[in-house]
């Protein structure tokens, strides 16, 4: 079991920490529709990705109504 030397400060322990804090997230504007979403991530909105549509949204899939 290991066991210190010597006692670590609280100014030299909060200082080994201060790189280990959360960042907020960074959003940007989509191109196609303007909503918000994470860079470099296809839009949730409308399912594009660097202006081409990357996945079908629902209102563009037509589904037969005899199939339902």
């Amino acid at each position: 079991m290991a066991v210190q030397q010597n006692k670590v400060s609280k100014s030299r322990r909060n200082n080994r920490r201060a790189h280990d804090s959360l960042v907020a997230a960074n959003p940007n504007e989509c191109d196609n529709c303007g909503e918000m979403k994470r860079p470099h991530h296809v839009c949730p909105s409308c399912g594009h990705y660097a202006t081409r549509e990357v996945v079908a949204s629902v209102t563009a899939v037509d589904l037969d109504e005899d199939a339902a």
